[in-house]
């Protein structure tokens, strides 16, 4: 049977983001490596989103009561 690698885009659409915002993210490690072209399973992939840290940045201010 053949294993199916998902693309950095491919793994761009499965986030829902574009593939210019994926290339600021660290990803894991590829699965696989055939030329210049990364492949990930999607399972890495889906391991590896579940584990991401929420949204950073600033917390936000509550009024003081």
């Amino acid at each position: 049977m053949t294993e199916r690698y998902l693309s950095m885009t491919e793994v761009a659409a499965r986030l829902g983001i574009t593939k210019g915002a994926l290339m600021t993210y660290r990803l894991p490690e590829p699965d696989v490596i055939v030329g210049h072209a990364k492949g990930w399973k999607p399972e890495t992939i889906d391991a590896w989103n579940a584990a991401r840290p929420g949204h950073g940045g600033r917390p936000r201010k509550h009024p003081q009561e």
